[in-house]
């Protein structure tokens, strides 16, 4: 009996024993497969992490990369090819006509491919080749009729593309032909073809980040060559906010770690006088004409306007480039910033990314059309036949509509001031004197440094220079920063017109000659001369023509100085010099008016770019006259300056009996400048 139990407690306590061993075993599996499970998922958290890591480092250097480009965007964009036009057009080259399968002929059946069917009898072989016969005629009529389809189908696919293709070649045609008359418009300073042409220029630029606006205005002044435009620039968005961006790990999110506040508006307003350099480059670049002197370039932002919230164009930046300064600068080298405000003497905003506004020099509305009219069924005044006396009257009468006091002056002793004025609002009111210009030509930069003198000694407030035409860049640099403003004759009509005033400027007919002065047609191409001078020293010489009768101009139109290049009928224009010459003059003499008798030529000192120069440094003068080919065909020697003196008669081409032009050597000088040189050719110049 207790061998029996003691057999039954071992049984038991085995299978407790082995039940223990299994549950063991499946406790070991368990935690096996927990730390199994607990490395995989600290693999896969450390993965994890480390790609979310390297995601925030791949977002850090886009950052970075993307401040790179801003701080780049000068060096890059001037490393840019130039415009140029050949790059607007287009071949006539079209992909070689290509049927495909309906350029091979469908295959016809051959008679051998119809073999009879085996026959015994005489009578069922001739049955078996009838019908062979048959299935042949069948499948040729087919074929036959498959291929006429064919050649319809390729013949009218040949048309098709004939068709496309010539109205393919016309229309490239019609492009090139477009091109070729801007750009000979660009050639003629004709201002709707410079406009369209530069911002073309400045559209087809490659060197922009993606995302900086391209929005342009502009309008030319062909006299002055001078371009103004307008051109949206990026906003404040376009510098990151974010300088890093970390993964953090306890909040399982990515940070970013804040850009500094002011290292983003300084970078900002680098990126903005980058941007300003940079169209002024590629403006002069894409300019192998000449037509470009001088370029206001004005810089905007399109943003809500902080006085009103109204969406606004607010300018940031203005700057009026001389293209002899601009091509002396060094890109690659100058500090953006400082190059705008310093050396080019412009303005940029103290704090765009608050909108803070620059005042534009010149805007493109400014140049205007040279006739403005309204036409009401009545008729308005010509302010540029205007009686002189009137004509004061009536700026007088347009300060007094703006709400300001305002009379006329004495005609003598009135100090050069045509119009006294007092403008009653605080702050920014007080007295001004004002001149006006009824001239036809451009103001020349003698009278705004005469009327800033005027201010000065007066002790106004505020200087203002009203004419009937208009201003070159000179002008405009040299009021830059001061109590003067200018007002052209397009800006005088809008301002007219605004205060129900009239007045309107010509016929709008284009200048005609002076009186007696019968117009001839254009010389031929080849029908001309070119007379290239050249001189030693550094001194900055404006080199003119006057086209005379014995000692008298024929008229304004017929002096050829830097704002107005060329005669009206084209017989006398300025030229690009091309080395040695320093400068260069176009004459055509068989096309001057018949009752010239004389072209003169004279060289003057520029006030702006050398002020309180004289001549005593304009030595080894002479001018080479060359053929159309620019073949020398002789040379003229020309009296050396003289200390104290500013301008100088070089000589003069006189007519004679016979019709052949001599060159008569001059050597008259004056000390005061070139306005008492034309002066003694009856031009009025104040």
């Amino acid at each position: 009996m207790s061998r029996r139990a003691t057999g039954v407690v071992g049984t038991w306590a085995e299978m407790q024993r082995q039940r223990q061993r299994l549950l063991e075993a499946e406790a070991r599996r368990r935690r096996a497969e927990a730390r199994e499970a607990a490395t995989y998922q600290r693999y896969a958290a450390q993965a994890q992490r480390e790609h979310r890591q390297a995601e925030a480092r791949r977002r850090t250097q886009e950052l970075e990369a993307q401040v790179e480009s801003l701080r780049g965007l000068l060096a890059s964009g001037t490393r840019a090819p130039a415009f140029r036009a050949d790059s607007l057009l287009r071949t006539e080259e079209v992909a070689p006509f290509a049927p495909g399968a309906l350029a091979h002929p469908l295959p016809m059946p051959h008679p051998d491919a119809y073999p009879p069917r085996a026959a015994w009898t005489a009578h069922q072989r001739a049955q078996a080749q009838a019908e062979a016969r048959a299935r042949f005629e069948q499948d040729w009529y087919a074929a036959q009729a498959a291929e006429a389809r064919r050649q319809q189908q390729l013949a009218a696919y040949q048309q098709e593309y004939e068709r496309q293709t010539e109205a393919h070649r016309a229309e490239v045609r019609r492009h090139n032909a477009g091109v070729t008359e801007v750009t000979d418009g660009v050639r003629r300073g004709e201002p709707d073809a410079v406009v369209e042409f530069f911002s073309a220029a400045l559209y087809a630029a490659t060197a922009w980040p993606e995302g900086f606006p391209r929005q342009v205005g502009a309008a030319y002044d062909p006299a002055a060559r001078h371009l103004v435009v307008d051109w949206e620039l990026p906003g404040f968005g376009v510098v990151p906010e974010a300088k890093a961006v970390r993964w953090s790990a306890a909040d399982g999110d990515f940070r970013e770690t804040a850009r500094p506040v002011t290292q983003r508006r300084a970078l900002y307003r680098e990126v903005l006088a980058q941007s300003v350099l940079l169209v002024l480059h590629q403006l002069f670049a894409a300019d192998p004409f000449g037509a470009l002197s001088c370029v206001t370039l004005n810089g905007f932002v399109d943003e809500p306007d902080p006085a009103t919230g109204r969406r606004a164009q607010v300018f940031l930046a203005s700057v009026m480039a001389e293209r002899s300064v601009f091509d002396g600068l060094r890109l690659a080298v100058v500090d953006p910033v400082s190059c705008v405000t310093d050396g080019l003497r412009g303005q940029l905003s103290a704090r765009p990314d608050q909108l803070t506004a620059a005042r534009p020099a010149l805007r493109p509305e400014d140049l205007g059309d040279r006739v403005v009219t309204h036409d009401d069924g009545a008729e308005e005044p010509d302010l540029s036949a205007m009686d002189p006396i009137a004509f004061e009257g009536l700026v007088a009468e347009l300060f007094r509509a703006m709400g300001m006091q305002a009379v006329t002056t004495r005609r003598s002793n009135d100090g050069g001031v045509d119009v006294d004025a007092l403008d009653p609002a605080p702050i920014r009111g007080g007295t001004i004197v004002v001149q006006v210009k009824r001239y036809r030509n451009t103001v020349p930069p003698s009278a705004v440094r005469d009327l800033y003198g005027t201010v000065q000694d007066r002790g106004a407030n505020k200087g203002v220079l009203v004419t009937t035409s208009g201003f070159g860049p000179s002008s405009y640099t040299f009021v830059r920063g001061k109590p003067l403003e200018l007002i052209t004759g397009p800006q005088l009509v809008d301002l007219l017109h605004r205060h129900g005033l009239r007045g309107r400027l010509g016929d709008g007919t284009t200048t005609t000659p002076a009186a007696g002065a019968p117009a001839r047609p254009a010389p031929p191409a080849d029908d001309h001369n070119v007379l290239g001078m050249s001189w030693s020293g550094r001194v900055a010489l404006d080199v003119c023509a006057l086209v005379c009768r014995g000692e008298r101009v024929l008229g304004d139109d017929w002096f050829v100085f830097y704002n107005n290049p060329r005669t009206p009928d084209g017989s006398v224009h300025a030229l690009p010099p091309a080395p040695p010459d320093r400068a260069a003059v176009r004459v055509a003499f068989e096309a001057l008016p018949a009752e010239a008798d004389r072209l003169v030529l004279v060289a003057a000192v520029d006030p702006e770019v050398d002020p309180g120069a004289d001549l005593s440094g304009f030595t080894d003068a002479h001018i080479r006259l060359l053929d159309p080919a620019l073949a020398e065909l002789g040379v003229l020697g020309v009296s050396d300056g003289r200390p104290g003196e500013t301008a100088l008669v070089l000589g003069s081409f006189r007519r004679r009996s016979s019709g052949d032009w001599d060159f008569v050597l001059g050597g008259k000088g004056y000390r005061g400048g070139l306005e008492e040189l034309v002066g003694d050719f009856g031009i009025e110049v104040g």
